[in-house]
């Protein structure tokens, strides 16, 4: 069976969803201000991305037209509730960070998107690598933010408590000095918009 490997890709560089394409903006905002938030919105993304994904794929020509957006919501919510479930019973630090923007994963428009521009249009191995590229690109784009974000608003790099570390990590001349605005909302869409205009400027210089 041959993969089109530019499937897997694009979602990464070209047609990154956080900054290029621009969707899914509301938890990468909302949930970035610990790296340990974005990991776990990372892993949610992927799960239910990829199982929707895959699904839609199988029976795009058994569900009718008529009902297609809500049957897509209809599986994308069940995937949500699964992923819920996981991380409140092993997580659960992790569940309670991410708080609503978890549950509104159903109505993420990079779940929706891809399930009505890419899932339901073309075969199950292209969606599959079509989910994890999007996934990836997506990860990349969160945790990027998340990490500049604490970095500079707490001095930290918040992971996972294994053992006796209680998973964060401290800066230290940052720590000392945090701009708190960067913790903010308002520090948020700062930042949202100098990377979105940087990826601008790369791409652009690279097609020149």
């Amino acid at each position: 069976m041959k993969m089109n490997w530019n499937e897997l890709t694009k979602g990464i560089f070209k047609e990154n969803p956080v900054f290029i394409i621009v969707l899914g903006l509301c938890p990468v905002l909302g949930v970035s201000t610990q790296v340990s938030n974005a990991i776990g919105m990372s892993a949610g993304v992927l799960f239910v991305l990829l199982f929707s994904n895959l699904l839609i794929s199988a029976l795009r020509n058994f569900i009718p037209d008529s009902i297609h957006i809500p049957a897509y919501i209809v599986i994308i919510a069940s995937l949500v509730t699964i992923t819920e479930m996981v991380m409140h019973a092993f997580v659960p630090a992790v569940y309670s960070a991410l708080g609503v923007y978890l549950p509104l994963i159903v109505v993420n428009c990079i779940i929706l998107g891809r399930a009505e521009a890419f899932a339901a249009r073309n075969t199950v191995v292209d969606s599959i690598l079509d989910a994890i590229g999007m996934s990836i690109g997506f990860a990349l784009g969160l945790t990027l933010i998340a990490l500049i974000r604490e970095l500079f608003g707490s001095g930290t790099i918040t992971l996972f408590a294994i053992g006796g570390f209680d998973g964060v990590i401290r800066i230290p001349w940052f720590y000392n000095n945090p701009i708190r605005v960067m913790s903010l909302a308002p520090g948020a869409l700062l930042l949202m918009g100098y990377l979105k205009a940087f990826f601008d400027w790369k791409g652009a210089r690279k097609e020149g």
